[in-house]
């Protein structure tokens, strides 16, 4: 993974924009410290919506409709909820910078979160950069068991919807290899990226709202077409 510090005064939502178009994503040390680093890892994560895997118990867990699922109602609740400590995450790279570059996106209309909410509370959701055909997952979290994940399928819903070629995942982690998450080498990457940002995508071709049904039925279709 390359790494390289940046003076983050001079990050515009425009450039962070650009560097997305180029494959690059900023992070931070912790949340205390005010720089930033762009990262551009040699294997990057990409999660095929053409072969999205919902595994057996928590397809029931989404047919239930044991969360709403809301699509960008509270942003500032949820980068909260990305930046707690959890287990395997005793910190957060999520600092002021990201929460003032983000939320900027959000305000723009390119970044977008999509919640699971239960009794009234949020309890789980996620956040990402949509740009062309392309969308970059940044960070979820959950606060209730599967919260995040069913999250996550009614993203890859929305997207296969939406006519998105690219679901970027960063990274590949255990959570997001049983979705079927791969890696691919850097320059195959590039390739996607530009072939993804150059497209044309609707994050709101479904309603605000859809069951858990319609999601999986989505998901599926996506995973049958390809």
């Amino acid at each position: 993974m390359a790494g390289k510090k940046s003076d983050s005064l001079r990050i515009t939502p425009q450039v962070l924009l650009k560097a997305y178009a180029c494959g690059i994503f900023p992070m931070a040390e912790t949340a205390e410290d005010p720089n930033l680093f762009w990262i551009e890892p040699e294997l990057r994560g990409i999660l095929p919506l053409d072969g999205f895997h919902v595994p057996r118990r928590l397809r029931r867990t989404v047919r239930q409709d044991v969360f709403e699922i809301r699509v960008d109602t509270d942003f500032g609740a949820v980068i909260d909820g990305c930046a707690e400590p959890a287990g395997d995450r005793p910190k957060t790279w999520i600092n002021s910078e990201i929460r003032r570059l983000y939320g900027a996106l959000f305000e723009m209309g390119f970044c977008h979160t999509v919640e699971a909410w239960r009794d009234g509370a949020l309890v789980g959701g996620l956040y990402g950069v949509s740009l062309g055909g392309a969308f970059f997952g940044e960070s979820m979290f959950a606060r209730e068991r599967d919260a995040s994940k069913v999250a996550l399928v009614h993203l890859a819903a929305r997207l296969t919807a939406g006519s998105y070629s690219l679901l970027d995942t960063q990274f590949v982690t255990e959570h997001l290899a049983r979705f079927g998450t791969t890696e691919v080498p850097k320059a195959r990457y590039d390739r996607i990226l530009a072939e993804a940002v150059a497209g044309y995508s609707d994050f709101f071709a479904l309603p605000a709202r859809i069951s858990g049904e319609e999601a999986l039925a989505l998901v599926a279709g996506g995973a049958a077409q390809g």
